[in-house]
């Protein structure tokens, strides 16, 4: 069971609590927050790994199943998890399998909310993924997708004056990651369409990493971390600064 993320659990790991991951689990919180309300319901975190939003989640009293592939990633979730109160403990349920596949495996049902974050980007090919998180979504509900912003992919190598990368960036969906990996970008556009036709209406999206995407990896949240994430949350819903975004966290529905 693998994917093109498997291999490179170490690096990530290595950048977890780091000041790029911190504006992206921040932002992501509070605008999850804001669009699922405050009624807990029962969510499916497709591509969960170490559970950093599901724990989250969780402690607002949300129910979640945590799904992925990677064991050692599943391993640090447990790990964190078996930190949490006794309550918190009880709302998660941490299960390993392909995204792909989980819509048809049994006892498996639809939820109020789906999440997934940071997947697409290690997909060439998205519909199979979407399929699955349309699958999972059940009529009025949401589904959360956090995804590179392909629209706005010269800007790292631009900002740091990587001029060839940026020429490049220009009509590429692909770019080589911090963690070793060639990925995949997309554009807001060409993912409404194709969420569209899973049956899945965009509602809303989100920029994240207006500022800070151009960060070292080893960068540590500063002091003034507060500030920094309100700038950062108030760019991430308001043109053009969103436009730019390193990533984009779109909010899509299903009709009832």
């Amino acid at each position: 069971m693998s994917t093109p993320f498997t291999g490179h659990e170490e690096r990530w790991q290595a950048r977890l609590g780091k000041l790029r991951d911190v504006v992206r689990q921040e932002l992501v919180a509070r605008q999850l927050a804001a669009e699922l309300g405050p009624r807990p319901v029962r969510i499916i975190d497709l591509g969960c790994g170490q559970g950093t939003q599901a724990v989250r989640l969780a402690r607002r009293g949300h129910e979640v199943t945590g799904v992925d592939t990677s064991a050692e990633l599943l391993a640090r979730f447990e790990q964190d998890l078996a930190a949490e109160p006794a309550e918190v403990r009880a709302r998660v349920r941490v299960e390993r399998g392909l995204i792909e596949d989980w819509a048809e495996r049994p006892g498996v049902s639809p939820a109020e909310a789906v999440l997934c974050h940071g997947v697409l980007m290690y997909a060439a090919d998205p519909d199979p993924v979407l399929r699955a998180v349309a699958g999972l979504t059940e009529p009025g509900g949401m589904a959360s997708l956090l995804v590179r912003n392909g629209d706005g992919l010269a800007m790292r190598p631009g900002l740091l004056g990587n001029w060839a990368a940026c020429a490049e960036a220009f009509g590429s969906v692909t770019y080589a990651n911090r963690i070793g990996v060639t990925a995949r970008a997309d554009r807001l556009a060409d993912l409404t369409a194709r969420l569209t036709g899973h049956g899945l209406d965009v509602t809303a999206w989100y920029g994240v990493r207006v500022f800070t995407d151009t960060a070292p990896g080893d960068a540590e949240p500063p002091p003034d971390l507060e500030s920094l994430l309100d700038c950062e949350e108030r760019a991430g819903r308001t043109d053009p600064y969103r436009q730019v975004a390193a990533l984009l966290h779109v909010i899509a529905r299903r009709p009832n």
